[in-house]
C-alpha cells in the first residue's frame, strides 16, 4: 500500500515495543481473573475453556486465534460459518457475561505476545468472511489484526460491517503511538462501563 510508505520502521519498532509491554504486563496482572474464568467456562457449560479458529492476520498469512468459548460446542455444525447475532441461542449464560465484559477475547493476549497480533488494529476476520467480502481485503490486511480497536470502542459485536470497516480505514491511515494509547484507554473505559455492549 503506498500511504503505508509514510510509517517509519522506528514507528513498528515503537508498536511492537508497546504490544509486548502491555501484553506482557496485563498477562501478569490478569492471571488471576484469567484462571478464574477458565473455571466457570468449564463449570457452566459442557465443553473445552478455549475455543480456538483460524484467523486471517498481515498480509493475508493465517493463524490460530484464541478466546475463551462463549458459545456452545459445535455451533456451527449444522450451519456453517455464520455471525453472532443479539439474543442468538448458541451463546451460554455466562458466554453472555463475558461478551458484555469482552472477558471472552482476553486469550488473545497470548497472540499479541507471539507477534501474530497488536494490542490495536482491525479485528481479524475468518477466511470464509473475507473471501465473501471483497471489501475485507486489501487495506485491513496491510497492518497486524488487533486485539481491541476503533470499531470496538465505538460499536459493539452487532455493528455492520461497513461500519467497522470506516473505522479500520481510519485507524489504519492515522496510525500513531499516541492513537494507540487513546484506543487502548478507552477500552479499559468500556471494558469498565460496559458502554456499547
Amino acid at each position: 500500500m503506498p500511504f503505508m510508505k509514510q510509517y517509519k520502521r522506528s514507528f513498528f519498532v515503537a508498536k511492537r515495543t508497546l504490544d509486548l509491554t502491555l501484553s506482557i504486563g496485563a498477562l501478569v496482572i490478569l492471571f488471576p481473573l484469567l484462571l478464574l474464568t477458565a473455571l466457570l467456562v468449564k463449570l457452566t457449560s459442557k465443553g473445552p475453556v478455549f475455543f480456538s479458529q483460524e484467523r486471517i492476520g498481515m498480509s493475508g498469512r493465517s493463524f490460530v486465534l484464541h478466546k475463551f468459548r462463549s458459545m456452545i460446542t459445535d455451533a456451527e455444525k449444522h450451519t456453517g460459518p455464520v455471525l453472532a447475532k443479539p439474543k442468538d441461542e448458541r451463546i451460554t449464560t455466562f458466554g453472555r457475561f463475558m461478551r458484555r465484559t469482552r472477558l471472552d477475547e482476553f486469550p488473545q493476549i497470548w497472540n499479541v505476545i507471539k507477534g501474530e497480533m497488536s494490542m490495536v488494529g482491525p479485528r481479524p476476520e475468518r477466511k470464509f468472511f473475507i473471501e465473501k467480502h471483497i471489501e475485507l481485503q486489501g487495506l485491513r490486511l496491510s497492518v497486524k489484526p488487533g486485539l481491541t480497536g476503533l470499531a470496538q470502542i465505538e460499536g459493539n459485536y452487532h455493528s455492520l460491517p461497513r461500519e467497522k470497516l470506516n473505522f479500520d480505514e481510519f485507524y489504519i491511515k492515522n496510525m500513531s503511538i499516541a492513537l494507540d494509547l487513546k484506543i487502548i484507554l478507552r477500552t479499559v473505559w468500556v471494558l469498565v462501563s460496559q458502554k456499547g455492549t
